[in-house]
């Protein structure tokens, strides 16, 4: 992710991720290292919302991070605001500098930011507070984020969240749609995921609690890689784990079969703001024209224009707006 602003001369725009070592020696030169809160219960979090002409907004330096950050620059941009943005590589890094006005504007994942915040607050076992419900997920998300300085706003229809897919042919063959159809088949399954799934409740002891599905092994090949995807293209596997913005499916024959039962939990995309520095109604209502056409499945398609075809976040993300209407007057 990135950042900058006003006396803070070392954060300056780059295009790549910065080095874990390097970017951390700079935002800890800006926001507090140490864990826990960092600015609850100051006085900044009561401030009124602001509505700073100049904006930074953060990319976590991944494809789809990158992607909507650019979205949002160009939204923020087109409403007349002076825009950079700013790549750091973890949320550690970036949601401390987002509290303390180096960056003011993220997108990121109502569930998975409101336990992490969670976390951060409560400790490393506390509860988790998120769900697949998205109402009540952005109600917790609210309450954490409120005293940190940041404001939530709404989500739009896109969500990344796990999926889990299986070759086309195996799915026709028995009559597969759903997760549900799978553990009613009984069928046994060798899962192409990373070696934490063993463990997560999202994955495979989800998977058996929640659909009865038969998982035999867990086959250690990451999450959506390429090498998993093969492992069930050829029948090594029979289901992979990957992300529901992966669009590159097709190109293994697989299909995803859906949560029917709603395993996973509402990681809708969401822009998270700096209060004091860009939270009033204007940037607000900027980025919510984006959440009226972006779908998962155009999040997807975007992926994989930088992925697979090479080409540029802001190019790809700029084309997607015009196309949409979203830059015009």
């Amino acid at each position: 992710m990135r950042a900058w602003r006003a006396g803070s001369a070392l954060l300056r725009p780059v295009r790549g991720v910065l080095g874990a070592s390097s970017a951390l020696a700079v935002l800890c030169g800006l926001v507090s290292c140490a864990g826990g809160p960092s600015l609850e219960h100051r006085g900044a979090v009561t401030a009124p919302p602001g509505d700073s002409r100049d904006l930074a907004i953060g990319s976590a330096g991944f494809t789809e991070s990158e992607l909507l950050a650019q979205m949002y620059a160009a939204l923020l941009g087109h409403a007349g605001y002076r825009t950079q943005v700013l790549t750091v590589g973890n949320r550690e890094l970036y949601e401390p500098a987002l509290e303390a006005g180096q960056i003011d504007v993220v997108p990121e994942y109502a569930a998975t930011f409101a336990d992490w915040l969670n976390a951060k607050k409560h400790g490393p076992e506390a509860a988790p507070v998120a769900s697949p419900d998205l109402d009540r997920t952005m109600a917790a998300l609210r309450r954490l984020a409120a005293p940190r300085g940041l404001t939530v706003l709404p989500p739009g229809r896109a969500v990344d969240q796990n999926a889990f897919a299986v070759r086309a042919a195996y799915a026709a063959e028995h009559h597969l749609r759903t997760l549900s159809d799978l553990g009613r088949a009984k069928l046994p399954v060798r899962l192409a995921a990373g070696d934490e799934c063993v463990q997560r409740p999202f994955c495979a002891p989800g998977l058996r609690k929640t659909y009865g599905i038969d998982i035999t092994a867990v086959d250690p090949k990451g999450v959506g890689t390429t090498p998993a995807k093969q492992a069930v293209q050829n029948g090594q596997d029979q289901m992979v784990l990957t992300t529901s913005t992966d669009a590159t499916l097709d190109q293994f024959g697989l299909v995803v079969l859906a949560d029917d039962r709603k395993l996973q939990n509402a990681d809708y995309v969401v822009p998270v703001v700096n209060r004091a520095r860009a939270g009033s109604a204007r940037p607000a209502a900027a980025l919510n024209r984006l959440n009226h056409v972006l779908t998962t499945e155009d999040l997807a398609h975007l992926n994989e224009q930088v992925d697979s075809w090479r080409r540029l976040p802001a190019d790809v993300a700029h084309n997607y707006l015009v196309s949409k209407g979203l830059l015009q007057d």
